[in-house]
């Protein structure tokens, strides 16, 4: 059985429990502790993942870590209907390239804001901010006129961004403007398995 190294409050490690769930794939989830804001790890944690980050997955022969390289190869090896991760070629980089905004500017903006807020992490919160809201105005160039960020069904790149733009005002930045994307959390919300974490 695949193995999940996470953390409830995890925005990343929620992104991979969300798509395993929309999945119905069984796993087991092992809980990495923190402490005074750093992960709680141990040498053998640091022999699966050496960055000592979360989330990891063992999967069989396989390690993992990285949000996102984790929901490239779940879709890829449990989902047989590749609606996750298109194989079409436009559709598969449309959906990197959402993964792309995950990483940079909600990463960088709406997730940094959120750990300032809630985790007491030194760092300049106002132009953390402003990077967020630049990573919401991206997202609502195509919510604003689409239901899904890559293609007319929802995709790893929906499940990329989703968590924390769902949990913004957790780094003091109102998304209340922004209609498509209320409406895309709405949609993804009423998905069948959607199960929701802390804040969500």
């Amino acid at each position: 059985m695949l193995k999940l190294f996470d953390r409830e409050a995890s925005g990343n490690c929620y992104k991979v429990r969300l798509l395993l769930s929309f999945l119905d794939t069984p796993y087991e989830r092992i809980p990495v502790a923190m402490k005074d804001g750093k992960n709680v790890i141990d040498s053998s944690y640091l022999q699966l993942n050496p960055r000592g980050q979360i989330p990891t997955i063992q999967d069989g022969d396989v390690t993992l870590w990285g949000s996102t390289a984790i929901l490239c190869y779940i879709a890829s090896r449990y989902d047989k209907s590749e609606r996750w991760l298109p194989r079409d070629p436009a559709q598969f980089g449309q959906t990197m390239q959402w993964l792309e905004l995950a990483q940079n500017e909600i990463l960088s903006g709406l997730a940094r804001a959120r750990a300032i807020v809630r985790f007491n992490i030194a760092a300049d919160l106002p132009a953390v901010q402003q990077l967020g809201i630049r990573a919401l105005q991206v997202l609502e160039s195509r919510l604003g006129h689409e239901t899904w960020l890559a293609g007319d069904a929802p995709t790893i790149a929906d499940i990329a961004c989703f968590p924390y733009v769902a949990l913004a005002s957790e780094g003091k930045i109102d998304t209340s403007s922004y209609a498509g994307v209320q409406r895309w959390i709405a949609n993804l919300k009423s998905l069948d398995r959607f199960v929701g974490m802390p804040g969500i």
